[in-house]
């Protein structure tokens, strides 16, 4: 799935450029937009299963710096989904150009933060179009 996001002048740095922290929040939109596509808008998901989806990895190549204006293209897939963690991929482009790529790992764990497997729903939600 290919998520937009246009860069805003608050996105940027001293140097006119995307602060590196931005681009974890773009992961994130991108992440939101992918599972509301799915018919999982994640507030509720995660209020009606009582469980949450913490972030457990984070990894991010920066390769070509974004700017104020600048289109973003990111596109997002789940590359794995086991029991308990879900990986996402990014790839964020502007103008067809590759500028950043990564991923998060996420675990699914309870109310008291122990790890538990994914619901079945969520799980079938997930892999759908994986």
């Amino acid at each position: 799935m290919i998520h937009q996001v246009r860069v805003i002048f608050g996105d940027t740095d001293a140097m006119g450029i995307v602060y590196y922290a931005n681009y974890l929040r773009y992961f994130e939109s991108a992440r939101s937009a992918l599972l509301r596509s799915r018919g999982l808008p994640w507030r509720e998901v995660t209020a009606q299963h009582d469980v949450q989806f913490p972030v457990i990895e984070v990894s991010c190549r920066y390769r070509r710096p974004a700017r104020y204006e600048d289109l973003l293209d990111i596109d997002i897939t789940i590359a794995e989904l086991g029991y308990v963690r879900v990986r996402f991929e990014y790839q964020i482009r502007c103008a067809g150009e590759l500028l950043v790529d990564g991923h998060t790992m996420h675990a699914c764990v309870d109310a008291a933060g122990r790890p538990r497997r994914i619901p079945a729903e969520l799980r079938e939600a997930l892999s759908a179009g994986a």
